[in-house]
């Protein structure tokens, strides 16, 4: 039995909910079928300490009961874009009792229709390899914040590339180099100070300016080619008012090939996976007051 007393310790911030929700909601009012593939997750904070503390349940929504509202909300609503369906979520939680705050996070998944022309092809569809859409509504009493996102963005350039002028010293053994291959795999977030007209317009023309810039400039470091890509993201969409990218440096070494007596010539290459440098930042507008609530439970850098 413990022995500590009730004032001994002081409960801090807490939330829960239920995590990865798969949902698939098929549009049929259509004569082609829309497809939505997300994986919500729903957190819920507030007025929740007893259940901490006593074991009261009292004021707990049941996790159970929030997947049941991920899918009847689906049902009742429909899915159009992931940041559209977690305010749905977010403002009927948030007028539940006892919940003062929520964050309601989805991945979405990427389907292509296949099958053109024949029977079906309307309804016929090919998961992508393409990257992971990700999407945070954070609510806080009345007001809302939206993170838009995405993950697993794999991008190679094979010239356009260096790195050099970095000190050295008695460790240092990397061979500066004027061209070179660059790969990263792009996680980004991204904070809406105000809602665009469409969600998904704004999702693309943020990974576009991303995938655009990675390619059209000329490298001199992975640090300031992300610091380009995050200001040509919010260049595109002016809702968005800071932007937290996350790119794993995916090295390629040139294979010795001289022990065969032949010339490498920048064309062999072994991809190494790990270690790997990793490079992080954040890019804001200047003047644009932070807005850590937004970012609450979500790492800072992935």
């Amino acid at each position: 039995m413990s022995t500590h007393l009730p004032t001994d310790y002081v409960l801090g911030p807490n939330q829960y909910g239920k995590a990865e929700v798969r949902l698939v909601r098929v549009d049929r009012g259509t004569p082609e079928h829309a497809l939505a593939d997300l994986n919500v997750s729903t957190q819920l904070r507030g007025d929740f300490g007893p259940a901490y503390t006593d074991g009261d349940n009292g004021h707990v929504h049941a996790t159970d009961t929030q997947k049941n509202t991920v899918y009847a909300l689906a049902k009742e609503h429909g899915v159009t874009s992931p940041e559209a369906f977690l305010l749905l979520l977010a403002d009927h939680w948030r007028a539940q009792p006892w919940v003062t705050g929520t964050q309601m996070s989805a991945e979405q998944y990427a389907w292509e229709r296949i099958g053109a022309g024949t029977t079906g092809s309307g309804h016929s569809f090919a998961r992508t390899g393409r990257e992971v859409r990700t999407a945070v509504v954070q609510t806080d009493g009345d007001e809302t914040f939206v993170l838009g996102g995405l993950t697993g963005l794999t991008v190679l350039k094979s010239t356009g590339s260096e790195f050099s002028g970095f000190p050295r010293d008695r460790f240092t053994t990397l061979a500066e180099t004027t061209d070179r291959i660059l790969a990263t795999s792009v996680t980004a977030w991204w904070r809406y100070a105000s809602s665009p007209a469409d969600w998904d317009t704004a999702y693309d023309a943020v990974r576009a300016a991303l995938v655009g810039t990675f390619a059209g400039v000329h490298s001199l470091a992975l640090q300031q080619t992300i610091h380009a890509m995050a200001a040509a993201a919010m260049d595109a969409v002016p809702e968005v008012a800071e932007l937290r990218i996350s790119c794993p440096n995916k090295h390629h070494f040139e294979v010795d090939l001289s022990p065969f007596g032949m010339a490498n010539g920048g064309e062999v290459f072994i991809a190494a996976d790990r270690p790997y440098g990793l490079i992080q930042a954040t890019v804001g507008r200047a003047g644009a007051a932070a807005e850590p609530r937004a970012w609450t439970a979500v790492p800072a850098f992935a």
